[in-house]
């Protein structure tokens, strides 16, 4: 009849951005964002995707929500491996990187500290290896069940790090050959912190106003002897996740990220004055507009695992 399910257009919408991304399918976190930009009644619920709309009504929707799914991927990029093989190779070709990486997951997988591993381990070796090791994910890449059966490797015969380390090398090598023939795309476990949040928030004074409260609160509270920087820094760090910055706990390039962006403020503090709230307001804005600055040009990737686990 012409009509569509909020469901439908929905539908619709992820096949086209899917057919632009590899035909990826979209995670289930950046979905749910993009839904909630739209501004159609309820279009976060039930009621949405089980709603009627006219032919004319659901191109606006569609185009709509394309568009939110288009806005949520710039301030959050997916990072995408394509794995071909490449990696693989160039691991077995290192003799040592070879040895190192074989003696690295035995050492992992050998729970009881035996010496011996079932050769079915080799499963959970490829898993650990992931694609920053050019393994896609079994769900993937079916094709991995095949190998790991052409080369017995899913019985329980004990192996020595030695026989493992062999095995193991069997199985990359025709992975490697596998992948140089069909290429996977796979979408990495990877949040890009590249200033995005941080601008909409130095462009929103309500929410700038809230985080200079906050920070005042901070100080206020009796962080004696300790200067505006420093109490400015500590509730960043606490907060990086809400603010949009990226966790100091997660990665170096992050700590490296704070530490440039404040050897580079100078305040009035050198000379022992405290700054009055005003000045302070204007010292957290242009902390923040640095880091803003920073990420726009080097954003900061995080282990998105790790962030969860925050």
């Amino acid at each position: 009849d012409g009509s569509f399910t909020g469901a439908q257009i929905i539908d619709i919408a992820l096949s086209r951005a899917s057919s632009s991304l590899f035909r990826l399918s979209l995670p289930d976190s950046l979905k749910a964002s993009a839904l909630t930009r739209l501004r159609t009644p309820d279009a976060d619920s039930d009621a949405f995707r089980s709603a009627l709309y006219p032919a004319d009504k659901a191109s606006d929707v569609l185009r709509d929500y394309i568009t939110a799914v288009a806005d949520e991927l710039k301030e959050n990029p997916l990072v995408v491996s394509i794995l071909d093989g490449s990696t693989l190779r160039l691991l077995l070709k290192d003799e040592d990187d070879f040895a190192m990486l074989a003696e690295s997951l035995f050492t992992e997988l050998d729970d009881e500290d035996e010496g011996k591993i079932s050769k079915s381990e080799i499963r959970n070796a490829l898993v650990q290896m992931g694609a920053e090791m050019g393994v896609p994910p079994f769900s993937e890449f079916p094709k991995l069940n095949d190998l790991l059966r052409k080369h017995g490797a899913d019985g329980e015969e004990k192996l020595g790090q030695a026989q493992f380390a062999q095995l193991l090398q069997s199985v990359m090598q025709d992975l490697e050959e596998e992948l140089s023939k069909e290429n996977v795309v796979v979408i990495r476990n990877i949040q890009v912190v590249n200033g995005s949040k941080l601008r909409k928030l130095l462009a929103n004074e309500q929410e700038l106003k809230t985080v200079v409260e906050k920070v005042f609160r901070e100080r206020v509270d009796g962080r004696d002897g300790l200067r505006s920087t420093e109490i400015i820094r500590s509730y960043l760090e606490k907060n990086a996740k809400e603010l949009g910055l990226p966790l100091v706990q997660a990665e170096v390039a992050a700590v490296l990220l704070y530490d440039a962006v404040f050897d580079d403020i100078v305040t009035k503090e050198k000379d022992g004055t405290e700054l009055d709230k005003e000045e302070l307001g204007k010292l957290v804005k242009d902390i923040l507009q640095k880091f803003a600055e920073q990420l726009e040009a080097n954003p900061v990737q995080q282990d998105l695992s790790y962030i969860e686990e925050e």
